[in-house]
Formats: C-alpha cells, sequence, structure tokens
C-alpha cells in the first residue's frame, strides 16, 4: 500500500501533551469487548470512498473507526490498540478527514489536529497532538480502557470512541 510507508516508523509520532490530572478509574473497563457505553466500532470492510485515495488497492479493507458526525476516520494500521505494546506494531493511527465541502469557518484556525482524549468513568485526561492535521501519527494513552475522543483541526471537529487494550 502507498500510505502504509508514510504510517511507519518515518511516520512522526504525535506530540505527547498531558493537560489534566489522572484520577483512578471510578469501575474497572474490559478493554478487549469494549466498556458499557463505548461507542467504538471498528469496521473491517472497505474505508469510506473519500478515505481510500492514495491506497494502492480498488477497495481498501483496513481496520478502522468513523467519527460521530462522519468528518474523520481514524485508520487504525497498529489493531488492535494497545497500552504497554513491547512488540509488534506500533499504535499506528492514520487520520483522514473528508474533503472540506465549504472553505473553513475560520481561516485562522491551526491545522494541528488535537486529540482531547478521555478515559471511560474516570476524570483521566490527556491531549495529543498532530502537527499539520489529520495524517500519520502513533497514538499512545497512559491505560487500557475505552477513550472517548474530542478532535479538533482546521475549525472542524468531531468525536469517536477507541478501545485500548492492556499489551
Amino acid at each position: 500500500m502507498v500510505l502504509l510507508a508514510g504510517c511507519t516508523a518515518a511516520g512522526a509520532p504525535a506530540t505527547q501533551v498531558t493537560r489534566a490530572a489522572s484520577a483512578p478509574a471510578t469501575s474497572a473497563s474490559p478493554a478487549a469487548g469494549g466498556p458499557t457505553g463505548c461507542a467504538a466500532r471498528v469496521e473491517e470492510g472497505p474505508l469510506p470512498d473519500w478515505a481510500d485515495a492514495g491506497f494502492s488497492e480498488e477497495t481498501p479493507r483496513m481496520p478502522h473507526v468513523l467519527g460521530a458526525k462522519g468528518e474523520i476516520v481514524a485508520v487504525l494500521f497498529g489493531h488492535p490498540l494497545a497500552v504497554g505494546r513491547t512488540e509488534g506494531p506500533n499504535n499506528k493511527i492514520l487520520w483522514v478527514a473528508r474533503p472540506a465541502a465549504t472553505p473553513s469557518p475560520d481561516p485562522s484556525a491551526s491545522a494541528t489536529l488535537v486529540i482531547t482524549a478521555t478515559l471511560d468513568s474516570t476524570t483521566t485526561r490527556v491531549t495529543r497532538e498532530v502537527a499539520g492535521g489529520p495524517g500519520p501519527s502513533i497514538i499512545d494513552v497512559p491505560r487500557a480502557g475505552c477513550w472517548h475522543l474530542e478532535l479538533s483541526w482546521s475549525g472542524r471537529t468531531d468525536t469517536m470512541d477507541l478501545v485500548y487494550v492492556a499489551a
């Protein structure tokens, strides 16, 4: 695949910034099956037409999660995503934004993809940034479980849930 090379070690990992303190979980979150209230739905079928540009196959079949508004897709090259992984692929995610129907509502808005992730049923919150906007990244989180992501870039927003399992 053409984009796979862009998502390997040559791709820069996301900047990891912690902006809020962690607190212990209020309940155990079974990561493998997805905790209650977790809307993470990993699709195994073809990517949306608007997200498959650059792939060499006509209809690439990659694990992916579509944002709640359908504005962005997370293509999971490191599926399943894992905390404490010592072998195998990293938590590689290719972020692909749906082409904007109209110009950005705020042309001065930063293109950087800002990911604010909150662990389900806790106050654990971390922020990750992908410089230059949606593209290849490595997104690690401190604990296994369901993470609710708020995504913003170029004046646009979307949300999604991603599950990270213990390695």
